[in-house]
């Protein structure tokens, strides 16, 4: 889906155009992690059952862990350059969004005192809780996308009815918040790679549901 416009302003791309780097990473990424754990399984089923000892190859479950981040961000950085008219658009939507959570918080401050100084620890800034707040709303929603796709998508556009977070950037959020699920599972993969193949290769499948939600969430228009 691609959203128009009048003839002022420019025609902006899908999500699934704008992040279409990504979400082939995101492809490549499941079928790295199938492989890896292919190679971990696939020698044990080839193995006469009366075999008691077998040889896997419990490497690729650390290559996935390791190349997997390094992936997504040159992906991600090739989105970027592929669309800058559209980063400049986000960017420039983020701070409104941004500075309308400061708004609220410091109105919020003025009416129940500041408190920022109270007790041993200072609560959050402002600024700081701005941006906590973006984070939570993303966890939230990858969340419920995961349960339910259609109650995480009004979800989105209930928390971006009030102007202080944006669709886009919450369904942003949310991909980030999957994503990060699925690379600390396979960080654990890449520890248990050598002293436990079989829990290796499990976790590896585990990361791709993570991934897999990554790619709804990128590819998702809610206009």
């Amino acid at each position: 889906m691609t959203t128009t416009s009048d003839a002022s302003t420019p025609v902006r791309p899908a999500r699934r155009r704008r992040h279409a780097r990504l979400i082939a990473a995101l492809a490549s990424l499941v079928g790295a992690c199938a492989e890896a754990a292919g190679e971990v399984y696939g020698p044990i089923a080839a193995a006469p059952p009366d075999q008691e000892a077998v040889e896997v190859q419990p490497l690729s479950c650390v290559r996935v862990a390791l190349s997997g981040p390094l992936l997504l961000d040159m992906a991600r950085g090739e989105d970027a350059a592929r669309w800058p008219g559209e980063v400049a658009r986000e960017d420039a939507a983020a701070r409104r969004t941004y500075a309308a959570r400061c708004a609220l918080a410091d109105a919020h401050d003025a009416v129940h005192g500041p408190g920022r100084d109270r007790g041993p620890v200072p609560l959050p800034t402002a600024g700081q809780g701005a941006a906590m707040e973006l984070v939570a709303a993303g966890d939230e929603v990858a969340a419920r996308w995961r349960e339910e796709p259609a109650q995480g998508a009004a979800l989105v556009l209930e928390l971006a009815a009030g102007g202080e977070l944006g669709v886009e950037e919450v369904l942003d959020a949310a991909v980030d918040a999957a994503v990060v699920c699925g690379l600390l599972v396979l960080a654990e993969a890449r520890t248990t790679a050598m002293s436990d193949p079989g829990m290796a290769a499990e976790l590896c499948l585990t990361a791709v549901p993570h991934f897999s939600l990554a790619v709804a969430l990128a590819s998702a228009d809610l206009d």
